[in-house]
Formats: structure tokens, sequence, C-alpha cells
């Protein structure tokens, strides 16, 4: 896995679902860091309008471009029918933050061909 990491961290288009304007959560405080660390990041969360002074997107199927990497900051249940819209849009990679998988969505991902990382943080494998 440690390979693969490497290689969702040298991609540089990430969409964040579950990014938020809360800066105490997580969504809020990875895509700051992938964004500060000159990453492409499209904040996605139909909550919200805005996060960070970015457009907020509703939907991996409402961006205007296709990312290369989705991290996942939401729970399992409302993250299996983002995988499906990951899979229809092409994207190669999803990266699980902890929290956010269980054993039918890692499945279900890696059913759809995509390669995923999980039980792994984004935050911890940034620096």
């Amino acid at each position: 896995m440690e390979e693969l990491k490497k290689e969702m961290l040298d991609k540089k288009v990430w969409a964040v679902v579950g990014a938020t304007s809360n800066e105490d959560k997580f969504g809020y405080k990875i895509y700051k860091k992938l964004k500060d660390r000159g990453y492409e990041v499209y904040p996605i969360n139909p909550g919200y309008d805005e996060v960070d002074g970015d457009k907020c997107y509703k939907s991996i199927k409402d961006l205007p471009v296709k990312p290369d990497c989705v991290d996942m900051v939401v729970s399992p249940k409302i993250g299996v029918s983002v995988i499906n819209e990951i899979a229809d849009k092409g994207i190669n990679y999803v990266w699980f933050q902890p929290g956010t998988y269980n054993e039918k969505i890692i499945e279900l991902a890696e059913s759809k061909g995509l390669k995923v990382v999980y039980n792994n943080c984004v935050l911890v494998a940034l620096g």
C-alpha cells in the first residue's frame, strides 16, 4: 500500500468528499492541507456553497474536471453511493480516511476497478 499511497500523492488534482467550512473537522483540514501543498482540489459537500472561499460542489458528477484522486471523509453509508459516481466518472483512485470505510465499501470500490488506500490519513502522509 505504501507504493500506492505515493502514486496517489503524486497526482495533483483531488476532490474531497465531505469537505467542510468547519475548521475543526477533518473535511476542512484535509482540504486545506492539499490546497496549501499546491494540489488542485475540489470540495464536495451538498451542505455547503463554498469551502475556504472556493465553490463547493454537490457531487462528483457536478465537478468541472475529472480529478485524479478522491479523498473520502464521509461515513461508509454515504460513501457507497459516491463510489458509483467515482467509477462512472472514470476516476481511478480513492483514498478512504480512517473511519470512512468498512469491508463492504472496500469490496465495492475494488469490484469497480478502483485503486484504494484505506487506514491511512492524508494529513499524516503529507507530513
